[in-house]
């Protein structure tokens, strides 16, 4: 027997594991992205994102580590290259966060959704890779998508719909990072440096504007941004710890996700949230979809999916 034919099974059986990561992730950023919808109206984002990731550095430190080789796992090579990819997933988290604030759940997701088409775009110039016509008609068809999505509603959704396409280009950034880091850097590592960052970043917002001091903003994310904080009460405290959950293993099944299997493959897989997202918003929130909503969340949703099949295809060739 071949060595090739020996490492087939092997292979296969990492992808698949990468694939169940991805969908794992989904699920636990969708309950995630929920919980803090439920929380964006009575208190700041600095304050949901402090609690959220003190309690997911802690899960990680308690419940995962020990078994990822204690605190030599956390060990890393390219210091400076997490930083700059736990700037991008923080970045994206905020955008996303304050778009989700004033924006249906599932208009929020499906907008996020053109990340795809932004990785497909960004690895001609960053990664030196070839996007062939049908992949280019692929990311306008789901710009369309976003389009169509602008029309709806009036100029409070027209200005926050850009939040989640901003949150989009910073995630797909952050994908760039992952392949570069992958090859050197443990999941929970990649995992807890985003969480560190997260850390320090909403402490810092606490201080500087925690008080409260601008916090009469007549626009939802804005209020959402500059609340003065305020200590929950029990059941608030249990949701906190809820997003913490979702935080820190979505976070970690994601990284590994993408050191398993190849983007193209893995990508497609993270549309499993849509659903969720329409599932979250119409049980909890009383959200549907409008019509031309539902138009553009197909053109999104297909013209990715669309890319990762052509990507996966072409990477077979």
């Amino acid at each position: 027997m071949t060595a090739p034919s020996l490492a087939a099974p092997a292979i296969r059986r990492q992808t698949l594991t990468g694939i169940f990561c991805a969908v794992g992730a989904s699920a636990a950023f969708s309950v995630n992205d929920m919980a803090i919808k439920a929380l964006s109206g009575d208190y700041a984002l600095h304050e949901v994102i402090l609690f959220r990731s003190s309690l997911g550095m802690v899960f990680l430190l308690v419940c995962v580590l020990p078994f990822q080789g204690g605190l030599r796992a956390l060990l890393t090579r390219r210091p400076g290259a997490n930083l700059i990819r736990a700037a991008f997933v923080v970045t994206s988290n905020l955008f996303y966060f304050l778009g989700l604030a004033v924006l249906p759940l599932a208009t929020t997701s499906a907008i996020f959704f053109v990340a795809p088409l932004f990785i497909t775009a960004l690895s001609v110039p960053l990664l030196g890779e070839r996007v062939g016509p049908r992949r280019w008609i692929a990311v306008f068809v789901g710009l369309a998508g976003v389009v169509i999505m602008l029309q709806p509603g009036g100029g409070t959704l027209k200005m926050a719909v850009f939040l989640p396409l901003a949150s989009a280009l910073a995630y797909a950034f952050m994908h760039m990072m992952t392949r570069h880091l992958k090859a050197t850097e443990s999941a929970v590592a990649m995992t807890f440096y985003v969480q560190l960052l997260f850390v320090i970043v909403s402490a810092a917002m606490g201080l500087a504007v925690g008080d409260g001091r601008f916090a009469a903003q007549s626009d939802g994310s804005l209020a959402f941004l500059f609340r003065p904080w305020v200590w929950p009460p029990a059941p608030d405290l249990a949701i906190l710890a809820v997003t913490a959950l979702g935080s820190a293993i979505g976070g970690l099944l994601i990284a590994q996700a993408y050191r398993l299997g190849e983007a193209g493959l893995i990508a497609p897989f993270e549309y499993v949230a849509m659903p969720l997202a329409i599932f979250w918003g119409l049980t909890v929130f009383g959200e549907w979809p409008a019509q031309s909503a539902w138009i553009g969340i197909a053109l999104i949703a297909g013209s990715g999916l669309y890319i990762g099949w052509r990507e996966t295809m072409g990477r077979r060739r």
